[in-house]
């Protein structure tokens, strides 16, 4: 294909202490000690409590996941050093973001003076997936047709059930309270990347934002790289669950690019339509019934993802990503994360239990 369709991956963890199992301010020890080893692939998040790494630029998945695969291990190496832990999870399952430390810096002060408990009470924890594009205009064609497919893989990320102690009733509460910041969500349609560029201007003349990063949809036509940016999944417990999601949002691009040199294209729903499906993904996970919008019908979500699947498979072993997209037969087998830590929660009847059990798989396969 003549688009590469280069990957970076970005995940948030949060920061354990191994004897309460509360969320910890790490006072950004274990951020600076692994810049020492990985650079500016660590970062410090607005929660002390968050660490957020990323990948270079990727050819493929595999290289993704070593790179993934070594950050995991690297922070956690480092968190023991302090006699912490890290955890992979779109929230915390008890700790109150009351308790929480922000991290100092100005552009965290500016935002929580401006979303104020908005900001203070966004504890969560995502997966950024950006996958390259020769052009900024071909992103946003693909961008509009890709969209319709978000809930489809959030339903499998969906790994934050519980909150502040609470079993929420939804597979992913982390995006209810994500919902609470302004520019979040599903993103309308773009004509043209000249819309989306007078769109973001406007909002800058209009001193809305300060610059394109405050726009926080599920996807993006990214401000400054020439990459689509996938932001709707909770951070996933497993490196292979990750991996399988990295997979899907580039065979998605793959196919849809692949399908526009043959004249054809994938019809662009609306945010509307495509925000029920989002809500009903946050609720019940893979378990609940997805709206195929062509047969105006619902439709059992395992089976659409099996659909999904379908779809993407003829362009799967040109981007080398067979096995790593095949884990989603796995995860329709054993669950979501959300479905995971429900069953550990029923089976101990504590939220330590839960902790614990996320901290361990978080470092499956981490080397």
């Amino acid at each position: 294909m003549m688009n590469d369709f280069t990957l970076g991956v970005e995940e948030e963890y949060m920061v354990v202490d191994p004897v309460t199992r509360e969320l910890t301010s790490h006072d950004q020890k274990i951020v600076e000690a692994a810049q020492k080893i990985h650079k500016d692939q660590v970062k410090a998040e607005m929660h002390q409590a968050v660490v957020e790494v990323g990948t270079g630029i990727c050819k493929n998945t595999e290289q993704a996941r070593a790179e993934i695969s070594q950050l995991r291990y690297t922070v956690s190496q480092l968190a023991g050093e302090q006699g912490l832990r890290i955890g992979a999870a779109g929230t915390h399952p008890f700790s109150h973001w009351e308790k929480q430390l922000i991290t100092e810096h100005p552009r965290y002060s500016e935002i929580v003076n401006e979303l104020q408990e908005a900001a203070r009470s966004n504890l969560i924890f995502g997966l950024h997936v950006h996958v390259g594009f020769q052009s900024r205009e071909l992103a946003i064609h693909i961008a509009n047709q890709v969209r319709y497919f978000l809930p489809h893989v959030f339903a499998l990320s969906t790994n934050s059930p519980f909150w502040e102690s609470r079993n929420t009733g939804y597979k992913s509460f982390r995006t209810k309270i994500f919902d609470k910041f302004p520019r979040t969500g599903i993103p309308d349609i773009f004509n043209s990347i000249e819309d989306y560029d007078n769109y973001v201007k406007l909002l800058i003349k209009t001193n809305s934002i300060d610059n394109a990063k405050k726009i926080w949809w599920d996807i993006r036509v990214h401000p400054f790289f020439e990459t689509i940016e996938f932001r709707i999944c909770d951070c996933p417990m497993l490196i292979d669950e990750t991996m399988a999601f990295v997979a899907l949002f580039q065979a998605l691009c793959a196919k849809l690019y692949k399908l526009r040199l043959q004249n054809m294209k994938f019809i662009s729903y609306s945010r509307a339509l495509i925000n029920e499906n989002k809500w009903r993904a946050a609720r019940y996970g893979i378990d609940g019934n997805l709206i195929d919008f062509g047969k105006e019908m619902e439709v059992n979500c395992r089976n659409l993802v099996l659909e999904l699947l379908d779809f993407v498979d003829d362009v799967v072993d040109e981007l080398g990503c067979r096995d790593d997209i095949n884990y989603v037969h796995k995860i329709l087998e054993h669950g979501t994360g959300a479905d995971r830590q429900l069953a550990v929660y029923e089976q101990n009847g504590n939220f330590e239990a839960v902790v614990d059990y996320i901290t361990t798989q978080t470092l499956i396969g981490a080397k």
